[in-house]
């Protein structure tokens, strides 16, 4: 019946794909083919197709399909055989972060202060600085006899 080398499958030159029905085993996972296999019906109504004995049997000594390393739900769960997928999900691209506008500075405001240098950034900020100083003192220049009576009043 079998032939070496695959001749019988190409016939003058072009590939004729047979469709054969197969069923997946209940246990493994393995594909049964057509003549393979076996049936069992559970009292409760519940089909199952085992490939071989060996899976009939480990289902009926009800041991868990995910913990033998032989089947196809463990290689599934431990990720066993999905080397192209991997590689497939890391050569994702990042998205960038476009700048939006701030509620009290426009985007053309913001653009500006980041192209200036950080020289000129620094001063305009020691400026700053200086005149919130300057006003705070002179906000608690005329405050501070009022400071004073509240700690009297302690």
């Amino acid at each position: 019946g079998r032939s070496a080398g695959g001749e019988g499958e190409k016939a003058g030159g072009r590939e004729d794909a047979m469709v054969v029905k197969t069923e997946l085993c209940s246990f493994s996972g393995f594909k049964i083919y057509p003549g393979h296999g076996s049936r069992f019906i559970r009292l409760d109504g519940k089909h199952f197709v085992f490939l071989n004995g060996k899976c009939r049997a480990s289902l009926m000594m009800r041991r868990k399909a995910a913990n033998l390393n032989w089947t196809q739900l463990y290689r599934r769960l431990h990720r066993k055989g999905q080397t192209e997928e991997a590689s497939r999900k890391r050569s994702r691209a990042k998205r960038s972060v476009a700048p939006k506008a701030v509620e009290g500075a426009s985007l053309e405001v913001i653009r500006a202060k980041r192209s200036q240098k950080p020289e000129v950034r620094k001063a305009a900020r020691e400026a700053a600085l200086k005149e919130i100083k300057a006003r705070n003192a002179a906000s608690k220049g005329g405050k501070k006899p009022a400071g004073t009576a509240g700690a009297a009043k302690k």
